[in-house]
């Protein structure tokens, strides 16, 4: 059985290989490309991976190919150019690219990781065969382009800076590009067969753009270091929230600034670390120059309630870096207004790190309220506060619900479950044609 994976970016051990920065997202992708690597005559599966790079990046440039093609630790990989800076553009020679790629590989399934970039759509309609295509759902832009602004006042959604103007990149016109992309997922999901997802969230979304596609249920597997570390309440900094990153507003950093000044009223050592680009950099001229309209809103809020103290940007961190980073916190915080089933969620429980989430989209399904984490309203900002103080206050509680999360999410995020559960998809779908 011959199975292609299309990407969103450039797995580790390919980039690796070609001696490039490794990126950080989608990290769980490399341990389930592990398996399969290792396991292909056992489990009669060939796996070849495709993925997208901009005009721009010396594997493409220049070259008037449809495809570069290479291998690495013995599987074939496949590179097609996408705009990847502007995923709200629909590029129909995608279709023409990745025609040339199915031609070259002949698979027999294409399991597609994610709806949200355009190169979904063309692979679709490149291959033309729903019953042997597989979309797993990640996030979902035409979700996140309704809540986009997370109770953004609206004088602040329609502020722009020098840098937003200069590359119409202001709140609107982000909201506008998370719709568009959203069309390109809705009309790739109703050409679809198969779908995989997780919570009751995505196969609610399934039901209405998938409506004729088989929902196949499967947990993922996550970034290997998270699987070695355990959180020990001896050895955090105390008082410290860490949220996985807060670079636009539906990951909700605004409604954590709204309660800071009360828990720093509390508690005065608290410090909210945050992870993922520093969009309030302003040190040097092109700092001010690149600041968004978010991002200058955040630096001001900030300044005005004189929590520079209290709040720390440590940027992108590499899996390795950022699992110490858990590890030192006493709470971990997602204040998304969305998400599908959060990775950042279920690397804390693997860890054992006490939870807050919102409870919005698919999060329940990671975290028993109460048992393993708290959940909140999104719109109840105290109900946030008064979780963390609880875990603040209280070691029996904290460990508690560390203990509870570890034992839940070392079953949800079993990599040997996880990975016989995609087998059986794979074997399911070449069988049942």
């Amino acid at each position: 059985m011959r199975v292609l994976w299309l990407c969103n970016i450039m797995l580790p051990f390919i980039a690796k290989s070609l001696g490039q920065k490794i990126v950080i997202k989608e990290g769980w992708l490399s341990g389930l490309a592990s398996k399969l690597m290792t396991n292909q005559e056992r489990n009669d599966v060939t796996l070849a991976i495709c993925f997208p790079e901009s005009e721009s990046r010396m594997f493409v440039k220049g070259d008037t190919a449809l495809f570069v093609k290479d291998k690495a630790q013995g599987i074939d990989y496949y590179i097609f150019r996408e705009d990847t800076a502007h995923p709200e553009n629909y590029d129909a020679g995608m279709e023409e690219s990745l025609g040339a790629v199915i031609r070259d590989f002949g698979p027999d399934i294409i399991h597609i990781f994610g709806t949200e970039y355009p190169h979904t759509l063309a692979c679709v309609k490149a291959f033309r065969r729903p019953a042997r295509t597989l979309v797993g759902i990640q996030g979902l832009c035409s979700s996140i382009a309704e809540v986009y602004m997370a109770d953004l006042p609206y004088s602040v959604q329609k502020k722009k800076t020098f840098r937003d103007m200069l590359k119409k990149d202001g709140l609107f016109d982000q909201q506008a590009k998370f719709a568009k992309r959203g069309t390109y997922e809705k009309e790739a999901l109703s050409l679809v067969g198969h779908v995989t997802g997780r919570t009751d969230f995505d196969r609610e979304m399934t039901k209405v753009y998938a409506p004729d596609a088989k929902y196949h249920f499967m947990n993922e597997t996550l970034r290997t270091d998270f699987y070695n570390g355990e959180w020990k309440i001896d050895q955090i900094e105390r008082h410290s929230i860490f949220l996985s990153q807060g670079n636009y507003p539906i990951k909700g950093l605004h409604y954590v600034l709204d309660i800071l000044p009360e828990l720093v009223e509390e508690f005065e050592e608290t410090v909210v670390y945050v992870a993922g680009d520093v969009i309030t950099a302003n040190d040097s001229i092109k700092d001010k120059i690149k600041l968004s309209g978010y991002g200058k809103f955040l630096l001001d809020r900030i300044r005005k309630s004189r929590m520079q103290d209290h709040v720390r940007f440590v940027g992108r961190l590499q899996a390795d870096k950022m699992c110490a980073r858990y590890l030192k916190a006493h709470v971990f915080l997602c204040p998304s207004a969305i998400e599908n089933s959060p990775n950042s969620v279920g690397e804390a429980m693997l860890l054992g790190v006490p939870v807050v989430a919102a409870n919005v989209g698919g999060v329940h399904n990671l975290v028993n309220d109460g048992k393993d984490g708290f959940l909140y309203p999104k719109d109840k900002p105290k109900r946030m506060k008064d979780s963390i103080l609880r875990i603040f206050e209280d070691d029996k509680l904290a460990l508690s619900l560390s203990s509870n999360a570890r034992t839940h999410a070392l079953r949800t995020h079993d990599p040997d479950t996880n990975y016989r559960r995609l087998l059986d998809i794979y074997h399911e779908i070449n069988h049942c044609i």
